[in-house]
């Protein structure tokens, strides 16, 4: 990365009322492309989390965000100055939908093709984080990034033909690999999560790692004050084994906006950043992205 995101804004249904652009009642469809711009555009957020988990979200976003919007894109490159980030579905807790995982990281290479040609810059990877929500175990990270490396980029050099590789007609399939984010959502996993990063780090060898905290969805399963213990040890935790392998970690808090899912709002940004604030002195100890749910 070129640098680390502050803030990152979600498609949570979040919001106290309509704004006077939705074409419906529900933020959907192309209000959900013009919202993604408006984030990086009039709210200043560094980041969008392009949400598949448990939702319709348009597969085209990175052509459509180009194409209507390039005079600000073109200032502000995709992917090294405002970044476009996926939540996955988890295919081991969403069965239902779990073909989705692999449908949504397929938009990584279409993407980068897309920014390829808009930008004319052969180093600009659209897209190329995601988030994997629900995660319980190391193996999940590293199957997710192995799942990339070696079916989505690597069918570029199978042959189907005596000849003829698939990059020989749909061309090379860009980036190679991806940065994977575990979100840690459950109490075990949170109490565990230095097994989760240090397994990850064994197989993968990251030069860098974000971790994603939740905060917002702890707090309805486990009440206002587990979830804020819950996510204070699981930042304290990830800081400390970044520290002992000498990898750099940037933590993610998701909160919301209601007191509840832990009062993140514009009038209250300072007291969230007191709040979960880890002092652990380490060359590796980074700045707090701060994930600000939809609020309008």
């Amino acid at each position: 990365m070129d640098h680390t995101p502050m803030s990152m804004c979600t498609q949570h249904p979040d919001n106290a009322q309509v704004p006077n652009w939705v074409k419906d009642s529900v933020i959907q469809g192309d209000d959900e492309i013009h919202e993604a711009y408006l984030a990086y555009s009039l709210y200043g957020c560094h980041e969008v989390m392009w949400d598949f988990e448990g939702k319709d979200v348009d597969i085209y976003v990175v052509r459509k965000l180009l194409s209507r919007y390039p005079d600000f894109f073109r200032k502000h490159v995709i992917g090294r100055d405002v970044y476009l980030t996926l939540r996955l579905p988890n295919p081991w807790a969403e069965t239902t939908e779990k073909k989705l995982f692999s449908q949504a990281l397929e938009l990584v290479p279409t993407a980068y093709d897309i920014a390829r040609e808009f930008y004319g810059d052969d180093n600009v990877n659209g897209v190329f984080q995601v988030i994997l929500p629900l995660t319980s175990r190391a193996e999940e990270l590293i199957f997710t990034y192995r799942y990339y490396e070696r079916v989505v980029a690597g069918k570029a050099f199978m042959e189907l033909l005596p000849g003829v590789k698939v990059m020989d007609v749909l061309g090379s399939v860009k980036p190679g690999t991806i940065d994977v984010i575990p979100l840690i959502e459950d109490l075990d996993s949170m109490l565990g999560i230095g097994k989760i990063i240090i397994g990850y780090w064994k197989a993968i060898r990251p030069s860098y790692l974000r971790v994603f905290i939740a905060r917002s969805d702890p707090a309805m399963n486990y009440g206002l004050v587990p979830a804020v213990l819950m996510a204070k040890i699981a930042l304290s935790k990830s800081l400390s084994i970044g520290r002992e392998l000498g990898l750099e970690v940037y933590p993610i808090i998701g909160v919301g906006p209601t007191p509840f899912r832990g009062h993140l709002t514009p009038y209250n940004v300072d007291n969230v950043i007191r709040e979960y604030h880890v002092s652990i002195p380490s060359p590796y100890n980074q700045p707090l992205d701060m994930t600000t749910q939809r609020v309008l």
